[in-house]
């Protein structure tokens, strides 16, 4: 999807971007879904390519696609959320033209730089669709952007920055809340007897390989938390926690007292150590801990797209229900105002050289640019029977 202002010509449209700022546009830069049931498996390869994942592998993963009719959410999650990013800028008199650029379906990041470049824009800055620092999250998204320029022969003709790490701004943290919230008030509902000792929250991030995670981050800030992958997603729950505590305490509801961190949509060979525990199984645990119901936030993701619906509202619910607890899930950011506001604010940022850069929690604002030795490249297995 492409959102210009075709109305104006080419000349005018330059004209007017470079007066106002120094981005001429904004590429959100995302993971990319199939859209058709045709696409799955080639996106799959895609996805997989190097890696040596065997075909039986991948027609299993296809099944996931092939439950919601073989397109991916994220698709329409991200034309959704350019729409709504669009129409905030353009509120504040920012007239940028935004394109979506996918790493491994269409639109690509090359569709998306070459129509960058055909509007007559010289410098854009990037959003990627992740908040958090790690290899696969932000580094490999930046090395994909390099390439794409080099690919398209627009080094040196087209500049693409990319807006800093989101995930202690509180236009990232609130929505989570907001979602926690209304995900406590459904068991409530189901359930009025339920007391905050009987629920468990699980916040849920995608899953890595140990050595990504701890490599993850840069210099003294790598090496003081144990890698920043682990240590970011611990802070957003706990400022969800204390979020949605003074919300329930002003409102007179339960408040949360049992929380964990757990992984999901791990993604490797079973002899490489990952992120643990995997939530299915931090879900097992919880009849012996005496909880009656659990509530999943998958703060690793900023949309309802595959890997949150398959993994939390298919398989961790079956898993609660095999238990019997109660089971909710908790909303992504999506477009909720909030979020978008965040992400405006972040480009005004980076456009006007100005603002608070707004945080929160103990870790400052990450940096606009990651230097040199941020989360380098992990050293890929390549085993036969590995998960895409």
């Amino acid at each position: 999807m492409t959102l210009t202002h075709s109305h104006w010509d080419s000349h005018t449209r330059l004209g007017f971007m470079l007066a106002a700022g120094l981005y001429h546009g904004i590429m959100l830069v995302s993971f990319g879904g199939p859209r058709v049931p045709d696409d799955v498996m080639p996106f799959l390869r895609n996805v997989t390519r190097g890696r040596a994942i065997p075909s039986e592998r991948l027609e299993l993963v296809a099944e996931h696609y092939y439950h919601f009719g073989g397109a991916s959410p994220i698709n329409a999650q991200n034309d959704a959320l350019a729409a709504a990013l669009g129409a905030e800028l353009a509120a504040r008199g920012h007239r940028l033209p935004i394109w979506v650029g996918n790493r491994n379906w269409s639109p690509y990041l090359t569709d998306a730089v070459q129509q960058a470049h055909q509007s007559g824009c010289q410098r854009i800055l990037a959003v990627l669709t992740s908040g958090y620092a790690s290899y696969s999250s932000c580094r490999q998204y930046r090395d994909d952007l390099d390439a794409a320029l080099v690919q398209t022969g627009l080094t040196g003709e087209l500049k693409v920055d990319k807006v800093r790490q989101f995930f202690n701004h509180p236009g990232f943290v609130t929505p989570f809340a907001d979602g926690l919230v209304a995900a406590l008030g459904r068991l409530s509902s189901h359930d009025p007897t339920l007391t905050s000792a009987d629920v468990e929250v699980i916040f849920t991030g995608h899953s890595l390989p140990i050595g990504a995670a701890m490599s993850s981050g840069f210099g003294a800030w790598r090496e003081a938390t144990g890698g920043a992958y682990l240590a970011q997603h611990r802070q957003v729950a706990e400022q969800v926690v204390q979020a949605v505590n003074l919300l329930q305490r002003a409102a007179g509801g339960p408040e949360v007292t049992h929380w964990q961190l757990a992984w999901q949509s791990r993604s490797g060979p079973a002899a490489q150590p990952w992120l643990e525990p995997d939530v299915n199984d931090a879900i097992a645990g919880l009849p012996g801990l005496g909880r009656k119901a659990v509530v999943t936030v998958p703060i690793s993701f900023i949309s309802d797209h595959m890997e949150v619906i398959w993994d939390l509202d298919i398989e961790a619910a079956a898993t609660a229900a095999g238990l019997g607890l109660g089971y909710a899930r908790a909303a992504t950011p999506g477009t909720h105002p909030k979020f978008v506001t965040a992400l405006a604010d972040m480009i005004e940022e980076r456009q006007s050289g100005r603002g608070d850069r707004a945080h929160i929690g103990r870790y400052g604002a990450w940096p606009d640019s990651c230097p040199p030795d941020c989360c380098p490249a992990p050293v890929r297995p390549h085993h036969q029977g590995a998960r895409p």
